[in-house]
């Protein structure tokens, strides 16, 4: 709960945000920014003034497709050590998870950074691959090791994604109408502001880049209603602390060295152009897309989603977790249909985590 200095500022927050007088529906794109919003009960006491808040595409784990995940699975089964960030273990295709896999004999390893998975290469005469997930935040991590020398028997298979062509694609889509963008605070302290800047010019949207503590978050919806009030529609900087104009030029520099972007699918959404992050050419040599090319032509076809399951409607802010009807039912952390219940960034498993929900 808040400090009660923080609850003091908190309620000064929410009453200049009453005074607006607006009813506005923002969005944010970020997993930690949702596990905030409802860890604190940030939801209800922005809903009593005037503001809603809904979750977007911002769990990577979450937006990664049962393709992508299918061919983890499948480099597994056929004998190559697969390295994984452990969110991804339990995220359910139809032909199982990698935790299948892995029970059923497969050389599947949870490791905690790309350095880890370099480790295990350098000790292992086998093909190892490492699954890389994530946006402009952890991109980056991922260059590094590949720029600075890797061992012949490592290979990435990249799942990073960017945040700018899914927003473009919520906004094309038109499915659901937000008046404000909550930005991600880790992705801008790389990027920087400008990759926002486009979408204030082109559809007038109202942007706030927020950290990710209550009061954050809380002052981004005042920032935000407030643009609203005044007509506004600008990209403003609640993270001062730590997100600067330019972003960090080196790991920009470094992103562009090491990807090139390419179209790819999102869970929930169509193909979105130039929304992945793809190893150049340069480093085909460890590019596992590439060179296990022909064991992955032969991955059997999975489905995007498991009957019932709608965590393409959550990720693209069209439903709440609880709007599902297999939430906290068929569908939980130890039985989950989709990844939204299986990533601790996901909103089904926020949602269950800290709605008292137990089977």
């Amino acid at each position: 709960m808040f400090k009660l200095r923080d609850g003091d500022t908190a309620k000064r927050i929410l009453r200049d945000i009453k005074a607006l007088d607006v009813n506005c529906k923002f969005m944010h794109v970020c997993g930690t920014h949702q596990d905030t919003m409802v860890r604190f009960g940030l939801e209800e006491l922005l809903m009593d003034v005037g503001v809603e808040i809904r979750q977007g595409p911002g769990c990577p784990v979450c937006v990664t497709t049962s393709t992508e995940v299918a061919a983890g699975i499948t480099l597994a089964r056929s004998g190559k050590t697969v390295c994984v960030f452990g969110d991804m273990m339990k995220v359910p295709t139809t032909i199982g998870s990698l935790n299948d896999a892995k029970a059923d004999g497969a050389d599947v390893r949870i490791v905690y950074s790309i350095e880890d998975a370099v480790r295990v290469s350098s000790s292992s005469e086998k093909d190892v691959v490492f699954m890389s997930v994530g946006f402009e935040t952890t991109a980056p991590t991922t260059a590094v090791p590949l720029n600075k020398g890797v061992p012949p028997n490592f290979s990435v298979y990249s799942c990073h994604r960017i945040v700018p062509p899914a927003l473009e694609a919520i906004f094309e889509m038109g499915e659901i109408k937000v008046d404000g963008f909550i930005q991600p605070g880790h992705v801008s302290v790389i990027t920087g502001l400008s990759i926002f800047e486009p979408f204030s010019l082109r559809y007038k949207m109202p942007q706030v880049v927020a950290g990710f503590e209550p009061l954050d978050l809380l002052m981004a919806s005042y920032m935000l209603a407030k643009q609203v009030r005044e007509g506004r529609a600008e990209v403003e900087n609640e993270y001062s602390r730590l997100v600067k104009k330019d972003g960090n030029p080196k790991a920009r520099e470094l992103l562009a060295r090491t990807f090139r972007t390419e179209d790819r699918a999102w869970r929930g959404f169509p193909v979105i152009k130039k929304s992945a992050l793809a190893l150049k050419s340069e480093y085909e040599d460890h590019d596992a897309s590439k060179i296990h090319e022909d064991i992955l032509k032969n991955m059997p076809d999975v489905e995007d989603e498991p009957k019932g399951c709608r965590c393409g409607e959550v990720l693209r802010g069209l439903i709440r977790s609880e709007e599902c009807p297999m939430f906290g039912k068929a569908c939980d952390p130890n039985r989950p249909m989709g990844p939204c219940m299986v990533s601790h960034e996901g909103s089904c498993n926020i949602a269950f985590r800290f709605s008292g929900q137990r089977r």
